[in-house]
């Protein structure tokens, strides 16, 4: 079989291997800038635009991709060569897989060569949507005190240059300074991260941002600036070489960097829109008055569910999830957490069948064609603990509820945080705060309770007696036993 490159020239040529977008790229216009074109965007918005780009009417809601940071040079890199084009894989259930190509990115810039070309992208009346995947540890939230972090350095750095930005908070600012002095309209900024409230909080710390650099901008802002809430799910694990010498093989095709992910997907958005939208709704987006209790859903049965089963995986020395859901004991664990430290503090999910959807999210989870890695999983996980887990400690704390399984998992966490799994293999730990939380680790060898004193991921929860005293005691009994042992007598009581 004929390798051809993917690229806007080859096209056509690549019809008789796989769906190709069937729309005149040259013709859409990008009235929407996404800030972090990652794997996930790119199987999830960027896969409804371009379902979306097939009808006509709709061609000025195409995508342009903006890589933030140095570290997303490979991305810039792949999308200027490739043309935006990009070939969507999805491993279903049964192993069987669905190619298609996407082309809803039709522009992109990489913000570290140019910052001045972003801004004014941003700020271009034809832009009706700023989104953004910059994960949970891009919005620069100090979880200690629930306000924006002031010292870190980017930050600091932005509020004195300007003109050349490090941040989302830099670049928003600047772009919605010249949109002012432009008059350019007003915008939608819409996060697209895994944070309860994304909107809430987007809009929060670039307030705070705006009072401390650009006061003057503050009231434009208030006025010509919507931020919707959103709640979105996709399975998307990185992606391997293999499944580029897997697509090459079966299609021909040269993709420096597909994307894969499972069948599963699900948006639901905040109608709230100040310079108009999409008709996402027809392609199968849910929007909403309230989307709070999905997103609370999502968050704490399926992002939680990812870091239980990562963080217990990682000890036991399995690498990916699958593996690890396939352990009876871990699934049984993970089932008790879900139904009875999660479902009681979830309400107000009309239409949706949450029995259901537990069972569709073992089953996602257990896809043994997708491989997620534990370890990327569990990367940054200082970030994830307090929006995925946290919410439900404190919730079921206030209703003098069950903590235990979530005690057990954060107590679990701290050995892994030491860098040994139990088959005395060491842990590859991907986080910003990786020193802190190995010295806090250490700390809590001698005092277990002593890792929960770290403000800036678990804010007040130490002062929680009764969850120091359940972390404490999962904590003992893991050294003592194992994680396995530990589980198995914790499940012999549902």
């Amino acid at each position: 079989m004929k390798h051809i490159k993917l690229n806007n020239s080859n096209l056509q040529e690549l019809s008789d291997r796989v769906a190709i977008p069937q729309y005149n790229r040259e013709n859409i216009k990008s009235g929407i800038v996404h800030v972090g074109v990652g794997g996930f965007h790119r199987a999830h918005q960027a896969m409804y635009l371009d379902q979306l780009l097939h009808e006509e009417s709709n061609a000025n809601w195409g995508i342009c991709g903006v890589a933030l940071l140095d570290f997303d040079q490979k991305i810039y890199n792949t999308l200027h060569t490739q043309d935006g084009l990009y070939t969507l894989v999805v491993k279903e259930l049964d192993g069987s897989l669905t190619k298609r190509v996407m082309g809803s990115i039709v522009d992109y810039l990489y913000a570290p060569a140019n910052p001045k070309a972003v801004i004014e992208k941003m700020a271009s009346p034809e832009v009706k949507i700023i989104s953004l995947t910059i994960t949970e540890g891009g919005y620069n939230l100090n979880e200690a005190t629930g306000k924006f972090n002031f010292d870190n350095p980017q930050i600091i750095h932005d509020s004195q240059n300007p003109e050349s930005p490090k941040t989302i908070f830099g670049y928003l600012t600047q772009a919605l300074q010249l949109r002012k002095e432009n008059n350019s309209g007003p915008c939608t900024i819409l996060s697209c991260d895994n944070i309860e409230g994304n909107g809430d909080v987007t809009k929060g710390m670039l307030v705070s941002y705006i009072q401390f650099a650009q006061p003057d901008l503050l009231e434009w802002m208030e006025a010509n600036v919507s931020f919707p809430n959103s709640m979105v799910d996709r399975i998307t694990p990185a992606t391997m070489p293999s499944d580029c010498s897997h697509l090459l093989e079966t299609s021909g095709i040269e993709d420096q960097w597909p994307v894969v992910c499972e069948s599963f997907q699900q948006w639901v958005i905040e109608d709230n829109f100040i310079a108009g939208r999409p008709p996402l709704e027809t392609v199968g987006v849910q929007f909403v008055k309230d989307v709070e209790p999905f997103e609370k859903m999502k968050l704490g049965l399926l992002n939680a569910g990812h870091s239980v089963v990562g963080i217990l995986g990682s000890l036991m020395g399995y690498t990916t999830i699958d593996e690890a859901i396939s352990k009876p004991e871990i699934g049984k664990f993970l089932a008790i957490y879900l139904d009875n430290e999660v479902t009681p503090i979830l309400h107000g999910l009309e239409g949706m069948d949450l029995p259901k959807y537990k069972k569709t999210l073992i089953e996602r989870f257990s896809n043994t064609h997708i491989k997620d890695q534990i370890e990327r999983i569990c990367s940054e996980t200082s970030a994830k603990i307090p929006k995925f887990i946290l919410p439900t400690v404190h919730e079921q704390l206030k209703i003098n509820g069950t903590v235990d399984y979530a005690a057990f998992v954060l107590a679990a966490w701290a050995v892994y945080s030491l860098g040994v799994n139990e088959k005395n293999e060491p842990i590859t730990i991907k986080d910003a705060l990786q020193e802190t939380l190995l010295a806090q680790a250490q700390l809590a060898k001698e005092n277990p309770a002593q890792f929960l004193t770290l403000e800036e991921v678990f804010g007040n929860l130490s002062q929680s007696a009764r969850f120091c005293d359940a972390f404490t005691k999962s904590y003992r009994d893991i050294v003592s036993f194992g994680v396995k042992k530990c589980i198995l007598e914790m499940n012999s009581n549902f």
